[in-house]
């Protein structure tokens, strides 16, 4: 092991797979880089972290969950109770694991581990997925200088952007090349083009009620569709028939291979969703969540105003749109091929190193402090 490198860091998020994926990235790299660090993941006991994070071979810690109201309620009224138990464990998790680097992702998690690691002056790293900083981020980059954003745009005290964290089955695609298996894989034909639909892992209703309403009338215009609706919300396609095939499936645990079959996706704007399609240059239809504090619009923001990607509005993807828009650009070789490139340049392929290099850094500047 580097001697300028810790030998334990203990990373904190959960919750949702934005916050998920980017921690299991960075815990894949520093691996890599040192196959003797510990790395521990901080999370709770109901989130997505509980089933990905040992399934990836990592340990994980857990935390009472915290939620940070934003308008008065009961919620409010329990908070330091509920913080006091969450900083607790998180200093605990510190502790038993000996983190010399604290990372936070953001989410209900990371609160209590900022504070935890400023208590045990641990430094921390923080790293915020969306284009609109969440509560927690916000709190966290004002106690440290290693401060990584996935957009420019982002707001933080002492940011840096380096852009999303990315599983490297993703970041070392090459889309040409594993085309044949992709479609192979999904049951596809390399006869006609392929639109992938996803609203992630839980589906998004909008989507999945539009293009259900469109089955027939893209099988007929010669439009394949592997169509990821979110488990539980399949629908019965006809097989077989003339026309192009309609492929339905909950998820994909092979999303690089679904990624290599299609030339379009129609998604949600997600963090996440934005930079993998960016990575591996692909043009899509973004059709941002219409709830919340609005970030998934500006999560899109770059690669639409680049020209690699459309921004629909989710009232207006309706199967009226796919008619006289989707079908004609997914039809359209060269608008497709110009839309893919700009996606690709404004993609990011190496952001696990860059922040992998953040926490280094963190851990270098705290033992020369202690010197």
């Amino acid at each position: 092991m580097p001697a300028d490198s810790p030998s334990s860091v203990l990373l904190a998020g959960g919750g949702t797979a934005g916050h998920v994926s980017p921690l299991l990235a960075l815990a894949d790299c520093l691996r890599r880089r040192d196959p003797d660090i510990t790395v521990t993941a901080l999370g709770t006991e109901s989130g997505l972290e509980a089933r990905l994070v040992p399934e990836r071979g990592y340990p994980l810690m857990t935390v009472p969950k915290v939620p940070l109201p934003r308008r008065p309620s009961a919620d409010l009224l329990r908070l330091p109770g509920n913080l006091r138990a969450a900083v607790a464990a998180a200093e605990q998790a510190i502790e038993q694991t000996g983190a010399q680097v604290v990372v936070g992702f953001g989410g209900y998690v990371s609160t209590p581990a900022y504070l935890a690691a400023r208590r045990r002056h641990v430094p921390v790293v923080v790293h915020e997925q969306n284009a609109r900083p969440g509560l927690a981020n916000r709190l966290g980059a004002r106690m440290t200088r290693f401060v990584a954003t996935t957009f420019a745009s982002t707001k933080l005290p002492h940011a840096t952007a380096i852009g999303m964290p990315l599983r490297r089955e993703i970041t070392q695609l090459d889309r040409v090349a594993a085309r044949g298996e992709g479609l192979a894989h999904f049951g596809l034909d390399p006869l006609w083009p392929t639109v992938l639909v996803t609203g992630g892992s839980l589906g998004a209703q909008r989507l999945n009620t539009a293009f259900e309403a469109r089955v027939d009338a893209l099988r007929a215009s010669g439009v394949q569709v592997l169509h990821l609706t979110g488990a539980g919300k399949e629908f019965e396609v006809a097989t077989g028939g003339p026309g192009a095939p309609y492929v339905v499936a909950p998820y994909a645990d092979r999303m690089d291979l679904a990624y290599a079959a299609a030339d379009l996706v129609v998604a949600r704007a997600g963090a996440n969703t934005v930079c993998e399609l960016t990575a591996v240059g692909l043009p899509a239809v973004y059709v941002p969540l219409p709830i919340g504090n609005g970030e998934q619009r500006f999560n899109a923001a770059d690669v639409v105003a680049a020209g690699g990607g459309l921004l629909v509005e989710d009232a207006a993807l309706t199967p009226a749109w796919i008619d006289s828009t989707l079908v004609p650009l997914v039809s359209d070789r060269e608008r497709l091929d110009a839309m893919a490139a700009a996606s690709a340049a404004t993609g990011e392929r190496g952001a696990d190193e860059l922040l992998a290099d953040m926490v280094v850094a963190a851990y270098a500047q705290s033992v020369a402090g202690q010197r």
